[in-house]
């Protein structure tokens, strides 16, 4: 029987997230986190000082607009945002945007919002479905029992 190539299935290991690379030098991520920061502060739906009046207030101490202008600077690589902001920022612009690529330099993906809860219900349901094959096959196996 010959063999013919599947061609409307794609490769389901490309899906996989992989790790970023791992050589010396590879992960010098200063330009990237900046074109991030900047992207947040583009998406947050008003300006600059408004964000940083958030970033203070969440973070309870002084974050300034001109500490998010260098901070989102490409230009500016000694004055990158501290982590322990990165979720203060994220927050404040209604954003995943450095979460998401933590994840993906990491080799792994975030579920957020609706992706999250429908993958709790597809976990959920596969437990269901193991545990209803369980339970037959033990039925099965009593009525077995029953008949000695």
């Amino acid at each position: 029987m010959a063999r013919h190539a599947d061609i409307h299935t794609g490769d389901l290991f490309a899906l996989l997230p992989q790790p970023a690379e791992q050589t010396p030098g590879s992960q010098c991520y200063g330009v990237e986190v900046a074109h991030l920061v900047s992207q947040a502060l583009a998406g947050a739906g008003c300006d600059r000082t408004d964000v940083a009046a958030r970033m203070s207030r969440l973070a309870g101490r002084d974050v300034s607009k001109y500490m998010l202008d260098a901070w989102s600077a490409e230009s500016r690589e000694a004055y990158n945002m501290p982590f322990y902001l990165a979720p203060v920022l994220e927050v404040a612009c209604h954003t995943h945007l450095l979460t998401q690529w933590l994840a993906d330099r990491r080799g792994c993906r975030v579920l957020v919002g609706k992706a999250a809860l429908d993958a709790e219900i597809g976990k959920l349901e596969r437990v269901r479905d193991e545990a209803g094959k369980k339970i037959r096959a033990l039925k099965s196996a009593l009525g077995e029992m029953g008949d000695a």
